[in-house]
C-alpha cells in the first residue's frame, strides 16, 4: 500500500492542533486501559489498519495482556472485561456507528452507571478523536507501522 498524500505535511497547523487536542486526552478522567480499548475498538470498526496497528502496539507498551487485545472484537462474549470496560466499549461502538435515531436512552443509562458525567464527557471526546484520526488515515491510506519510530511504537517490539 502506498500513502496517497502526507496530510501532516500538507496541513501542518491543523495536524498540530488536532494532535494537541488528542494529547490533551491523556490528562482526561479516563484511565489509560480504557483509552487503549476505545481507540483500538473504534479503529477496528472503521477498518483503519494504521490505527489498529498503532493502538495494539500502544496497549502492549502500556502493559495490556495479549489475549485481551485479541478479545476486543468479541468483547460482548468475552469474560475478560470489567463492567466499566464493557460500558466504554458499548459507548465507543454506538458513537462510532451512530444509529439512525441516535443514542438510545438504554445505552446511555447503561454507560452512565459506570461513568461520572465528567468521565462520560471525556470518554466521548476520546471517541471523537479516534474517529477523526481513523478518517484521515483511511482517506490517505496511511501505511501501518510507518510511524512506529516517530511515535516510539518500536518499543513494543511487535514487528
Amino acid at each position: 500500500m502506498t500513502q496517497r498524500i502526507n496530510y501532516v505535511q500538507q496541513s501542518p497547523e491543523l495536524f498540530r492542533k488536532f494532535l494537541e487536542f488528542s494529547n490533551q486526552l491523556h490528562e482526561s478522567a479516563i484511565e489509560v486501559t480504557i483509552r487503549d480499548l476505545v481507540t483500538l475498538r473504534a479503529s477496528q470498526i472503521n477498518g483503519c489498519g494504521f490505527c489498529v496497528d498503532m493502538h495494539v502496539k500502544e496497549a502492549h507498551i502500556h502493559g495490556e495482556r495479549e489475549l485481551r487485545l485479541h478479545h476486543v472484537t468479541i468483547w460482548r462474549e468475552s469474560t475478560l472485561f470489567s463492567p466499566r470496560e464493557r460500558a466504554a466499549l458499548a459507548w465507543t461502538e454506538v458513537l462510532t456507528k451512530l444509529p439512525e435515531h441516535g443514542v438510545s436512552d438504554d445505552i446511555y443509562e447503561q454507560v452512565r452507571t459506570q461513568f461520572s458525567e465528567k468521565e462520560l464527557s471525556d470518554l466521548t471526546f476520546q471517541v471523537m478523536a479516534i474517529n477523526g484520526w481513523n478518517r484521515a488515515s483511511i482517506a490517505f491510506k496511511a501505511v501501518p507501522g510507518s510511524a512506529d519510530k516517530a511515535y516510539g511504537l518500536d518499543k513494543a517490539q511487535l514487528a
